[in-house]
């Protein structure tokens, strides 16, 4: 299945000794966009997208995790490495 890629045409303006760019409001509230935004330069072009002011605490990132119902079984392997019986060398 093909995204379809909507493009506008903005133009550059100034902003005191500044340059910026005015987005459409209508955008701003389809992605959320409030008081800030990230711009991520990629290799595709640049890239907005909404920050993330709320960082999780362990509790809640563990919460979070759980809640996913991953199923991590293929790292079980790991649990029998044969590494529990070495000793650090310091």
């Amino acid at each position: 299945m093909e995204k379809h890629v909507r493009s506008r045409n903005i133009k550059i303006v100034p902003i005191g000794n500044s340059m910026g760019v005015r987005l459409p409001k209508i955008l701003l509230q389809k992605y959320g966009f409030a008081d800030s935004l990230v711009l991520e330069e990629t290799d595709r072009g640049l890239l907005l997208r909404k920050t993330h002011d709320k960082k999780l605490s362990l509790v809640d990132t563990y919460k979070a995790m759980a809640k996913e119902c991953e199923d991590w079984s293929d790292y079980d392997s790991t649990l029998a490495d044969g590494l529990d019986g070495l000793e650090e060398n310091g």
